[in-house]
């Protein structure tokens, strides 16, 4: 950032008629608006290869001095602009957990971030032509994402995209993390990360999905198996300035042991029939995980590729799809299908050719884990939720701006809070995704989840049928 001298135009012993001022943004090398140019403006001087009119720079009549004008450069004008505008996000907090008491041991932090692989910027870049190059070099990028990581502190990372692995792991070791990998498969440079804090979990099992065995292309899969060790230090978070932790000691026979899910589903927006297989396996996977377990609850974080209106959403919501056999066949005769064009979006689902085969005129498609959608259950404004409860955007970049990213808990959890997403009008300004302070073409989605009850009280509550959720858990931390 360049600041004018009190003179500048005789500063350097030059004609001012040889000299054109452009204003520059104070956010690195990017243009800003002139509606939201401050008093203070920086200025850039260049010197054109031609000579310039004075008549076009100083004394027409009705024109300010050439100090006092204000010009954009042509060259660097994209028709989108990168703003210093810092994003904002905050907390939003369930009902009845503004001064929860619990054992710090019953909360965990969840986050899910698709970190956008550097292989994958540099191979789709018409994604992000208008996004400067100094933010998308993945050592500018990586800044972003490590200083979003160690502001949130989570507990657990999912995150999606990774193919600097080495690199991450090495700095998010020294934040006392552990990491576990599974690249995909095929010629693809990326995959799926998952690390967790070594202070606060115990890994029992790990498990990893090659989506290509079934024939579902290269994207993959990891099912972890944790326990929550026993911690003495109480969790103060910012958000809770009047958090007392209770004296209640919880019983050492009932380890808080859970599945933990991440996913990257395939892309293509037109096959949804492979999105489903995937996320079909993936439910089955982590049911039989939970079942092995003693039906531990199961917590599914990824990137889905499937918006909040799609078919793949309410199955995933509901458990269940009831299909008709004649759509599902029209529907994979459709090399050219697309999804405007299609009037049911039921179509967008898995089906193998045996259950083409065999299947009867109407099918129902199930999975045994009863989900809820962490950010659908903390409320928010219209201004970041649609009428779902769903973010409005998790991704942006020139060609979408939607939602595709989730966190899915099953019975026996419950979500405390989550961290808001932007508003549309705040990313829009922004221009697309990435820009200062987020490393990626995603945000990340933030989560604390809580436990709720124990098996004794599992059991005792289907008698008392009265007794709704916020009841279990006061019996939980009150006993």
């Amino acid at each position: 950032m360049i600041f004018a001298d009190a003179d500048p135009f005789v500063s350097q012993g030059r004609r001012s008629s040889e000299r054109m001022w452009h204003e520059v943004s104070c956010f690195r090398s990017t243009v800003t608006p002139l509606a939201m140019m401050s008093h203070r403006r920086s200025l850039k001087c260049v010197i054109p290869t031609k000579r310039v009119p004075a008549c076009c720079v100083k004394g027409t009549p009705d024109l300010p001095e050439p100090f006092n004008r204000r010009w954009s450069n042509p060259r660097r004008r994209k028709g989108e602009f990168h703003h210093s505008l810092k994003p904002v996000r905050r907390w939003i907090q369930g009902e009845g957990y503004n001064h929860f008491d619990c054992h710090s041991k019953d909360y965990f932090m969840l986050i899910s971030y698709n970190i956008l692989g550097d292989n994958n910027a540099s191979k789709h870049g018409e994604l992000y032509h208008n996004i400067p190059l100094d933010i998308m070099n993945w050592n500018s990028r990586k800044r972003f994402i490590f200083h979003e990581i160690d502001s949130l502190n989570g507990d657990l990372l999912c995150l999606q995209e990774v193919d600097n692995y080495e690199d991450i792991s090495a700095y998010l070791k020294r934040k006392g993390y552990i990491g576990h990998y599974k690249r995909r498969t095929g010629w693809a440079k990326d995959g799926c990360a998952l690390f967790w804090k070594a202070e606060r979990f115990k890994l029992l099992e790990a498990d990893n999905i090659e989506f290509r065995s079934f024939g579902l292309r290269d994207n993959v899969a990891q099912l972890l198996v944790f326990e929550l060790f026993e911690n003495p230090k109480w969790r103060i978070e910012f958000a809770f300035p009047c958090f007392k932790p209770c004296h209640m000691q919880l019983s050492k026979g009932n380890p808080r042991r859970l599945v933990v899910g991440n996913i990257h589903v395939l892309f293509n927006p037109k096959r949804g029939d492979i999105k489903l297989g995937q996320i079909y396996r993936f439910l089955l996977k982590a049911t039989q995980l939970s079942e092995k377990w003693g039906g531990i609850p199961v917590v599914l974080a990824g990137d889905f590729n499937s918006t909040p209106k799609s078919a793949i959403y309410d199955f995933l919501l509901t458990s269940k799809l009831k299909v008709d056999m004649r759509n599902r066949r029209k529907f994979l005769e459709q090399n050219n299908f697309q999804l405007a064009s299609c009037d049911l979006s039921v179509l967008n689902y898995y089906w193998t050719g045996k259950e083409l085969a065999n299947g009867s005129p109407h099918s129902l498609i199930t999975h045994d884990l009863n989900l809820q959608s962490s950010y659908a259950t903390i409320k928010s404004t219209a201004m970041t939720r649609d009428y779902l409860g769903e973010p409005l955007a998790t991704s942006y970049h020139s060609k979408f701006l939607g939602t595709v990213d989730y966190i899915w808990y099953s019975t026996g959890l419950t979500c405390t809070r989550v961290l808001d997403t932007l508003p549309l009008d705040t990313l829009r300004m922004l221009g697309g995704l990435p820009c200062q302070d987020i490393g990626s073409d995603h945000v990340s989605l933030v989560a604390e989840l809580v436990f709720t009850e124990s098996k004794e009280i599992e059991i005792q509550s289907t008698d008392e049928s009265s007794n709704d959720e916020g009841t279990v858990i006061s019996k939980v931390n009150l006993k």
